[in-house]
């Protein structure tokens, strides 16, 4: 595996664990993930901040607003404002509603959606920055939600619809998601542009049968000195580029 084609993997294997851990990574294990290609401190900068544009923080977590547009903002306080007016539910009451939910009760059902609104959107929350809109993903968790109650009459036991539910919740997203997308992959801007680079320089080599300089990348291929540079600077170097070009 060649140097910058282990750089995006590792980028692209943070990226997902930022997304599972509520978007959050510690600088530790950034760090501990490229160790191996021994990255300068500016490239470490520039995979911090192009975690952070994917809605991952690194070192703290991040807040609503440091990961959702204004649009999803202005409508999650809005819906979180609408939630805020139903009733708070006890223990002793989600328990009853769901052993009346698992036994085919439409009421019991319909309270039960209720009792777990809020916890879709948290889940949609850890779902934002994969190409879809917040409210899109909640859209989708609340039907996943409506159809998952109908369906506890599978389980033993009550304490197993809060998992279920969850479960539902969480497949409903992602195959949104993956529908979403089914034709391309997250917006990896950076990522694109390191492979753009890297392709168009080791053809340019097998051309020239030698390495090439950022000046002939620039002359001969659809790419910007800038782009190039940064390309070079994220890999810590394309094999088919003149060393010490940046």
């Amino acid at each position: 595996m060649n140097k910058e084609t282990e750089f995006t993997g590792k980028l692209n294997e943070l990226l997902e664990r930022g997304v599972a851990q509520d978007h959050f990574l510690t600088e530790a294990e950034v760090r501990e993930t490229y160790s191996d290609l021994e990255l300068t401190e500016e490239q470490l900068q520039m995979v911090y901040d192009y975690l952070r544009k994917h809605h991952v923080g690194v070192g703290e977590p991040l807040k609503d607003s440091d990961y959702l547009e204004s649009e999803e903002l202005d409508f999650l306080q809005m819906y979180m404002d609408e939630l805020s007016m139903l009733p708070t539910f006890t223990d002793g009451e989600k328990e009853a509603a769901a052993m009346s939910a698992m036994a085919g009760d439409p009421e019991a059902q319909s309270r039960l959606i209720r009792m777990h609104l809020p916890e879709v959107v948290d889940i949609a929350k850890l779902y934002t920055g994969q190409g879809v809109f917040l409210e899109d993903l909640i859209g989708e968790g609340n039907v996943a939600l409506s159809i998952a109650v109908t369906m506890l009459g599978v389980l033993e036991s009550a304490s197993e619809v809060p998992g279920m539910l969850t479960r539902r919740i969480m497949d409903g997203m992602e195959e949104h998601i993956r529908m979403t997308n089914s034709e391309s992959e997250v917006d990896e801007k950076i990522l694109k542009t390191v492979n753009r680079v890297a392709d168009r320089a080791r053809e340019l080599s097998e051309e020239y049968r030698r390495k090439v300089t950022v000046d002939e990348l620039v002359s001969a291929a659809s790419l910007s000195r800038k782009s190039i540079e940064d390309a070079i600077r994220l890999s810590g170097g394309i094999e088919y580029i003149v060393s010490d070009q940046v």
